[in-house]
């Protein structure tokens, strides 16, 4: 039982928030905490739209019938946002002009304890792990479960959503081989993970693509071409290629390329697949065509690795939050899962990258497959 010293006699209350982007797993974190919570007889409370919520008070009482059938589903059933951090309000004058941002995490702090809840777990990517763990030193007793379909999160091997993200990008590359050879033309998708090439990676080896451009290898673009024009005069069937980009990535000497945005909004990654693809399609003249498979990556039903992962991620939580074991975030050491502190994983702002001695890389390479450098 718990670990945890306390002399109120009303239940435990255990407070979920699922923060950050959504990604494929996060109701399977959801239902194993509440059903490990249940188990011990706590009380179990999930936070609205991540901390959103929290600055809002809004937060609705789970049952053991609002986590059955779940599992399978992608999204989460908290809701989430990527908007807010209570350290970073944003604030508008009466004429709607941006003020300056506000720090409303005392606020926080205050409606957390107000709402009678004994610890949090924050469930989500470095934005809100790095969130938490400055409310955890604020006063707020919090356990991290990482999650990010980029899988860059330091100290684990890997995180929930990354495999379903993986496996849809996989299908994309793999429905575009035949069109590209029917046509002929250069197939060029871009693919999610922020400053991370992981997806990009793992789903171009995995879908057979013939260049790969991550954000860890600069690409220079007459190299690029040079793989193309080398299938052209290559083997049967050589004449299409497959290109799979990272939306971080950027040619050597280069620079990321960013979605336009509305005034006041944070730059977004995004239109490297359209450059790149006009780019090869003039050095070429083959006929490009370009992809951008965007959210897509984000939905559908987790796969099984995902679902596993993802409850043995939430049950784990819950067992260091019995324990006491508080600003730590759980995370897959293969073939366990540990606790490392929140600090470590987050502290210092670093995000993991792919290593360029990598098998993957090695393996890519090797392959003839090309980075464009």
């Amino acid at each position: 039982m718990s670990s945890i010293n306390r002399r109120s006699k009303r239940p435990f209350r255990l407070a979920l928030l699922t923060g950050g982007g959504d990604c494929p797993g996060l109701n399977a974190v959801i239902r194993a905490a509440a059903r490990s919570a249940f188990a011990l007889g706590w009380e179990v409370f999930g936070i609205e739209d991540g901390f959103e919520g929290l600055l809002t008070k809004r937060a609705h009482q789970l049952e053991p019938r609002d986590v059955r059938g779940i599992l399978h589903l992608g999204g989460t059933i908290l809701g989430t946002s990527n908007r807010v951090s209570p350290f970073r309000v944003e604030r508008r004058g009466k004429n709607g002009a941006k003020m300056k941002d506000a720090d409303r995490s005392s606020e926080v702090v205050r409606n957390f304890k107000s709402m009678g809840f004994d610890a949090l777990i924050a469930i989500g990517g470095d934005g809100t792990l790095s969130i938490a763990l400055r409310l955890s030193a604020k006063g707020i007793p919090v356990v991290g479960v990482p999650k990010t379909i980029d899988n860059d999160i330091e100290q684990t091997s890997v995180t929930f959503g990354f495999d379903t993200a993986v496996a849809t990008a996989t299908d994309a590359i793999d429905k575009l081989h035949p069109t590209a050879e029917a046509h002929g033309r250069v197939m060029v998708v871009e693919l999610m993970g922020r400053n991370a090439g992981f997806i990009a990676l793992n789903s171009g080896v995995a879908g057979g693509a013939d260049v790969i451009l991550i954000p860890e290898i600069p690409f220079n673009l007459d190299r690029v071409c040079e793989k193309i024009k080398e299938r052209e005069k290559g083997r049967r069937g050589g004449y299409f290629s497959i290109v799979v980009v990272a939306e971080g990535a950027r040619s050597m000497g280069g620079t990321v390329h960013l979605r336009s945005n509305d005034e006041g909004e944070t730059p977004r990654l995004g239109g490297i697949g359209q450059w790149v693809a006009e780019e090869i399609g003039k050095r070429t003249g083959k006929e490009t065509r370009s992809l951008v498979l965007g959210h897509l990556q984000r939905g559908g039903a987790p796969t099984t690795f995902d679902r596993l992962l993802g409850t043995r991620f939430g049950a784990a939580a819950v067992r260091a939050v019995a324990e006491g074991d508080f600003e730590t975030m759980v995370a897959l050491k293969p073939p366990s899962i540990e606790r490392v502190p929140l600090k470590v994983a987050v502290g210092d702002g670093r995000t993991k990258r792919v290593p360029l001695d990598s098998d993957v890389v090695l393996s890519a390479r090797g392959l003839g497959i090309s980075f464009g450098d």
